[in-house]
C-alpha cells in the first residue's frame, strides 16, 4: 500500500479506536494493527482487522431494527431509540448503507481502501 493510504488507513484507525460508538474488541483489534505496521506481522493483522470490520461494521437496516428493538430502546433510552431509528431511515434513503456513527462511519471509509490495502 502507498504511503498516502497507509496514512489515511492509520488515521480512520486512530478514529475508529477513538469512537465511543465502538465496541473493545473491534478498538483491539484496531491497536493490535496499528502496533503491527512496519513488522512482518503486519499483512495478518491487516487480515484480520478488515475481516473484524465487515463482521462488526452495522448496516444501516441492521440499525433500524435494533433501534426498534427492546435492547436498543435499553441502549438508546424509550425517548431516543424512534429517533435513533427515524435517522437510520433517512439516511438509508439518502443512499447510506451503514450506520453513520463515528465508529461504523471509520469502518466504512477503511473498508472503502480494502482492495488497496491488502
Amino acid at each position: 500500500m502507498n504511503q498516502a493510504v497507509k496514512d489515511y488507513i492509520i488515521e480512520k484507525v486512530n478514529a475508529l479506536i477513538n469512537a465511543p460508538t465502538c465496541c473493545g474488541e473491534l478498538k483491539a483489534s484496531a491497536q493490535n494493527w496499528l502496533d503491527a505496521l512496519g513488522t512482518d506481522k503486519e499483512a495478518e493483522q491487516t487480515k484480520s482487522l478488515l475481516a473484524d470490520l465487515e463482521r462488526d461494521i452495522v448496516t444501516v437496516d441492521g440499525l433500524i431494527a435494533f433501534a426498534e428493538s427492546e435492547a436498543g430502546i435499553n441502549v438508546f433510552g424509550r425517548e431516543q431509540a424512534p429517533k435513533v431509528a427515524a435517522h437510520a431511515r433517512e439516511i438509508k434513503a439518502d443512499g447510506a448503507q451503514y450506520c453513520d456513527c463515528p465508529a461504523c462511519a471509520a469502518a466504512a471509509a477503511i473498508l472503502e481502501k480494502k482492495d488497496e490495502i491488502l
